[in-house]
């Protein structure tokens, strides 16, 4: 019998395998993409994922914070950098439809969309906070225009960051139902129409 010496095994990319597990949930959703989904995607045996990220919440976490800090971000960014709240949501807007609809990615947003078809409490939970957040954000924004006299004192600031989250979650799913950028970019302009003077 003969022996020879094995090979040494390939090193585990861990940043690309985040990437291609982002992707796979992003399409799919959390229900729908299985382990075996995962692991096929990722060149690797359930034990190696299991030992590389935990279980499948494990990694959709981690997933989660990829996606904000790669496709997720604008947002926070926009509310930081514009001198207004309309114009930070403005932004945002236009920029989602852009972000929606890239042909580099699945459309939509992730975690509008992740959220929509899962039946775990836990996950649900976790993407309903990320979601609160943002619309925390942009209540803090609108709240310091009305404070500062950008916009009238009577500016039912809450009211207006759930305005422009719902735009936003429609667009999102209007993205995964075959919308075109210019189509959500008319949407974006169509929604600021309501924005207070």
């Amino acid at each position: 019998m003969v022996t020879g010496q094995r090979g040494r095994p390939r090193s585990f990319d861990r940043d690309a395998a985040l990437d291609k597990a982002m992707l796979t949930f992003w399409e799919h959703g959390y229900e729908a993409t299985s382990i075996s989904d995962l692991t096929r995607t990722l060149g690797i045996g359930a034990p190696s994922l299991y030992a590389a990220f935990g279980d499948k919440r494990k990694l959709f976490d981690e997933v989660v914070v990829v996606y904000g800090s790669r496709y997720g971000d604008f947002a926070a960014v926009a509310l930081r950098e514009e001198p207004t709240a309309g114009a930070a949501i403005g932004r945002i807007l236009r920029e989602a439809a852009e972000i929606y609809t890239d042909p580099a990615h699945p459309p939509g947003c992730m975690v509008i969309s992740a959220a929509a078809n899962t039946t775990s409490q836990e996950v649900a939970e976790a993407l309903r906070e990320r979601r609160n957040a943002n619309l925390a954000l942009f209540e803090s924004r609108i709240r310091a225009d009305v404070a500062s006299g950008v916009l009238p004192a009577d500016t039912d600031a809450r009211a207006l960051a759930r305005y422009a989250g719902a735009v936003l979650q429609g667009m999102s799913q209007q993205s995964r139902d075959g919308a075109t950028r210019e189509e959500l970019e008319a949407v974006a302009e169509r929604a600021l129409l309501a924005w207070p003077a």
